[in-house]
């Protein structure tokens, strides 16, 4: 049977369209999207973790490209698109991302420095301001870093109600920084008079010449919090994931952002931060409205 002229392009353009959507999927099989939490400038957060997305790619044979959004929110935005494969969370933007993009922990890094996946939050303020309790905080300039941030908001934030500390009406003045860096040199240059932040990232801030400890205090430290996940997409096939988990675990020398040398990545699991969502039930946080 003769087909006809319009039958035909109709035919061309269904299998142009079928041999496109073939090659965009093999492409993305051997493109692995990695998504980085902006706990310092996107620059920065790329040149420290360079080395380990050499080693990614090196492991799995895939083409590893990074991104850091200007926020927590845009990394998770990302995943939820499908625009991610695997990212770098923290623990609160991590539930978030598991209640709305649908993701899962897999993975959390264990250094040799601290030879443990756990890290705590701080407050600090210039040690000329004369701050030594929670008390003197009354009526002062305070930086959080991020709405999701764990140790940069919401773990200091509970801890703070905890003390008696009201952080809606007993602050003068309240900002997100949006990085733990730029609340270290908020403090630092006088914008706010104390900030929130994690410990790793202000030793981190320390050694790399920013500022020093002896012009600190550490006015309140939080419990542990659990690591920062990385996490991948449920969607994501199980071949890559494999892959992925594994090349992580062998990682091993390389420095890991804020947290200094890396001893590989340790598995873990969506239960491992029950402690966050006790927490966000804590400040009566509906996490789903934190977008």
């Amino acid at each position: 049977m003769m087909m006809s002229r319009k039958t035909w392009l109709r035919s061309v353009a269904a299998t142009a369209l079928s041999l496109a959507a073939f090659s965009a999927v093999n492409a993305q099989t051997n493109e692995l999207r990695v998504g980085l939490i902006p706990s310092e400038d996107a620059q920065a957060m790329i040149r420290a973790s360079t080395q380990v997305m050499e080693q990614l790619a090196a492991k799995t044979g895939m083409q590893v490209k990074p991104f850091v959004a200007n926020d927590y929110n845009g990394v998770i935005e990302a995943l939820r698109a499908g625009k991610l494969d695997i990212a770098y969370l923290g623990p609160f933007s991590y539930v978030l991302a598991h209640q709305i993009a649908g993701v899962d922990a897999f993975a959390v890094a264990v250094t040799k420095k601290t030879g443990r996946s756990a890290y705590q939050s701080m407050v600090i303020a210039r040690k000329d301001k004369g701050l030594q309790s929670l008390d003197h905080l009354q009526g002062r300039t305070f930086a959080f870093v991020d709405p999701s941030s764990a140790s940069g908001h919401l773990f200091p934030k509970a801890g703070l109600m905890a003390a008696g500390v009201d952080t809606d009406k007993g602050f003068g003045r309240v900002i997100f920084s949006g990085s733990h860096d730029a609340s270290i040199m908020a403090v630092a240059n006088n914008k706010v008079d104390a900030a929130a932040v994690a410990d790793r990232i202000f030793d981190s801030a320390i050694k790399k010449g920013l500022v020093k400890r002896e012009d600190f205090t550490v006015i309140w430290h939080s419990k542990p919090i659990p690591e920062s996940p990385m996490v991948w997409r449920q969607s994501l096939d199980a071949a890559t994931k494999q892959k992925v988990a594994a090349a992580l675990a062998e990682i091993k020398d390389l420095p890991w952002g804020d947290q200094g040398l890396l001893n590989g990545f340790a598995a873990t699991d969506d239960q491992a931060y029950d402690v966050v969502r006790q927490t966000a039930k804590a400040l009566n946080l509906d996490l789903g409205k934190m977008k």
